[in-house]
């Protein structure tokens, strides 16, 4: 499974979140093989009976797989999808929105299946997810040869996990945690409490500030419709939008993921005004 980098200029190159995530579970398997894997799932995987004597297990055991083939699939799919959603959203962003997935998988198992579960699938599930809703015509090319687009790949994996969850139990794959993260996914994307909307309602808002800083002042002056609150909250603090418009500049370059916490704080700060305003 690979996508087309080409048509909408993505490169083939590991975003730091995604890096530390799939090595993250390559170490736990090796761990485990290492340990012993009922050791292992015993502590760490999310047991629904044992939820009060296990409370980290919702979060640890997206970073336990039952085989090669399990970890293998899984962080394929992380591989390709993933640096695409981090590159623009950044690193905190992505790393909350893999955990929300995941969050979201064994919520659903637990009030439909309670079985113990393990696995990355419900947090790249979402991540697929998210991919096709951001990209959503990106041919994804099947096996490296039959192209498909984005949209119809992802509804066609939500069909097949929600006729097979309604089957019942098959084979020990968790198609209840599949569902969760699609759903969990959804709802999150959708929302418009997610910081990811946020800096988009920033950057809509602020493009008439950046207008100004590039116009000279007399031709700026000559156009009335640039003329009004943000015009005004340019003079006001020039130097703030400044520094707002080289974080645009650095995000146009080298997008989400090269953005310190102290220019991430900045935006969201000046989103925040823009919205009061």
């Amino acid at each position: 499974m690979a996508y087309s980098a080409r048509s909408f200029g993505f490169s083939f190159m590991l975003t730091p979140m995604v890096k530390r995530l799939m090595i993250a579970s390559t170490v736990v398997f090796f761990v485990t093989l290492l340990v012993g894997q009922s050791f292992m799932f015993d502590w760490f995987a999310f047991q629904p009976t044992r939820i009060f004597f296990r409370p980290w297990g919702p979060v640890t055991y997206m970073f336990l797989h039952g085989d090669l083939m399990h970890l293998a699939v899984n962080m394929l799919v992380l591989f390709f999808f993933g640096p695409p959603l981090e590159g623009r959203w950044g690193e905190r962003e992505f790393l909350r929105f893999y955990a929300i997935c995941g969050l979201g998988g064994v919520a659903l198992s637990y009030v439909f299946l309670p079985v113990a579960v393990v696995g990355a699938s419900a947090a790249v599930y979402g991540i697929m997810l998210a991919f096709a809703m951001n990209w959503p015509d990106a041919p994804i090319y099947v096996w490296g040869i039959f192209p498909i687009k984005a949209k119809y790949l992802v509804g066609f994996f939500f069909v097949l996990s929600l006729l097979s969850a309604m089957q019942g139990p098959d084979g020990g794959i968790a198609h209840f945690a599949h569902l969760g993260g699609l759903a969990s996914a959804f709802i999150y994307l959708k929302s418009d409490w997610r910081p990811g909307q946020r800096l988009q309602g920033f950057k809509r808002a602020t493009v008439r500030s950046r207008r100004l800083a590039i116009v000279p002042r007399d031709e700026a002056a000559a156009e009335e419709p640039v003329v009004g609150p943000s015009a005004r909250r340019h003079e006001e603090d020039p130097a703030l939008y400044d520094r707002v418009d080289a974080v645009l500049d650095k995000i146009s370059a080298e997008g989400m993921a090269s953005l310190t916490p102290a220019e991430l704080k900045l935006l969201d700060e000046v989103s925040k005004k823009h919205r009061t305003n």
